[in-house]
């Protein structure tokens, strides 16, 4: 789940009458950041008149492949004579349909902002499409939680993105440290990485979503399984708190232990890092873990292309089968019921399905695939979290289904800073009931 700068997108919520929340979180908390900036290029998509190509409208949010999909585009173009695929021009998909005119397909990640529209029932059912078929029920799944339409496959996934700890592999072996595989053993590891005088974990809480994204989702993915959590505690309305059936008091109180004592092994000037900050000097190797996701594997690289990294998913439980991944649908496609060409916008969707396609497109994006012959992540720096992904061990990060009203990372920068992350637990409850009473206001 990241923007052009590689940085995860979005925070989703299921419920508390999720439009009312969705509304709650400042008219849907508008995050598509990729698309080309500038004008809002929602004309028609008509041929001109006396004849001439089709054109089709695609809209792909992440900018930084934008010309990777353009490329494609052209593929597609060649195969079809007579069909015209523009980029749209708009940087955000809220216009698009308030103006009755969107894209006629859409490449988005699967976050809060989508769901406006699965919900809503403007996005078309893909149910029929060859390659529904051929997407496992675990990563079909991964699109439900957020919203789903009755009777219809509103999104088909089609990039995955897998994060855990970034390791130096060479700081490893030189303190012949084993990737741990247990609460206990990773702070062992922890704790000899400090003796040896080796900052085990580099964070980066000056920017909140780092800290959302790597610290929060991943002492909590573990141990709770987020969608459930998040639709019982929407099903409670406003009886939310340290005595009611769930709540964050209750039900987060084991992880954010094990947050704050992760934060005992932080860089000393983790305050005030910032997100390029900690590529810098992961890549300069200062160092043995980071937690991020492959957006980051790029820019690590632009600082020491043989460095030698790994990953692994973060154990918080002293047995070993239950670490998980932290994954979100990067991307998936989508056709509007309003699209102007749909017959023509199943042809591009069908043809960037196919598999020499989009197992290429994650292949050379640093994503996992997500159809059932997908081959295995190529890249050594994926490789460790591939078996979480084959085994569909994995979690959708509860910040993720946090809306943006409630300032998850800015209370996660003071908890940092406090070690009081039990008040921020009660805020966290004291916020969601609000909501709660709000929507049903």
């Amino acid at each position: 789940m990241k923007t052009s700068t590689g940085r995860p997108t979005g925070r989703g919520t299921r419920g508390i009458g999720r439009r009312s929340l969705l509304g709650a979180a400042g008219g849907g908390a508008l995050l598509g950041t990729g698309g080309l900036l500038g004008g809002a290029g929602l004309t028609g998509c008509a041929g001109p008149p006396g004849g001439g190509p089709l054109t089709l409208r695609f809209y792909e949010q992440k900018s930084e492949v934008l010309a990777y999909f353009d490329a494609l585009l052209r593929r597609f173009e060649r195969r079809r004579p007579g069909i015209r695929v523009v980029h749209d021009e708009t940087a955000i998909i809220a216009p698009q349909f308030v103006r009755d005119a969107p894209a006629d397909v859409g490449c988005f990640n699967d976050n809060l902002e989508l769901a406006r529209y699965i919900e809503r029932g403007v996005l078309s059912d893909l149910a029929d499409r060859p390659a529904a078929r051929r997407i496992p029920a675990n990563i079909a799944a991964l699109t439900e939680p957020y919203a789903t339409y009755p009777g219809r496959t509103s999104v088909l996934p089609y990039s995955l993105t897998a994060a855990g700890v970034v390791y130096n592999k060479r700081i490893f072996a030189e303190h012949r440290l084993p990737v741990p595989e247990t609460w206990s053993q990773f702070i062992d590891v922890c704790e000899e990485l400090r003796k040896a005088g080796v900052t085990p974990i580099y964070a980066t809480l000056k920017e909140v979503w780092t800290v959302w994204q790597g610290l929060f989702d991943y002492a909590v993915g573990s141990l709770v399984d987020t969608p459930s959590f998040f639709s019982r505690l929407t099903a409670q309305g406003e009886d939310i708190g340290p005595d009611s059936p769930v709540s964050f008091q209750k039900d987060f109180a084991l992880p954010m232990e094990r947050a704050r004592t992760l934060t005992k092994y932080f860089n000393k000037d983790a305050a005030g890092r910032t997100y390029s900050d900690g590529n810098l000097a992961f890549g300069k190797g200062k160092a043995a873990m980071y937690f991020q996701g492959p957006w980051a594997l790029t820019q690590i690289a632009a600082v020491d292309p043989h460095l030698e990294l790994g990953t692994f998913a973060l154990p918080v439980t002293e047995r070993a089968a239950d670490r998980r991944a932290r994954v979100s649908i990067d991307l998936g496609l989508w056709i509007p019921t309003a699209a102007q060409h749909p017959e023509e916008a199943k042809e591009l969707v069908d043809f960037l399905m196919e598999p020499e396609i989009i197992d290429a497109y994650n292949r050379d994006n640093l994503a996992y695939g997500v159809t059932k012959d997908a081959p295995p992540a190529s890249d050594p720096r994926l490789a460790g979290l591939q078996p979480y992904v084959d085994k569909g061990s994995f979690y959708l990060g509860a910040g993720t289904f946090v809306p943006l009203s409630v300032p998850l990372g800015n209370y996660l920068q003071s908890a940092v800073a406090t070690g009081d992350f039990d008040s921020m637990l009660r805020q966290l409850d004291g916020d969601w009931r609000r909501l709660a009473i709000r929507a049903a206001g």
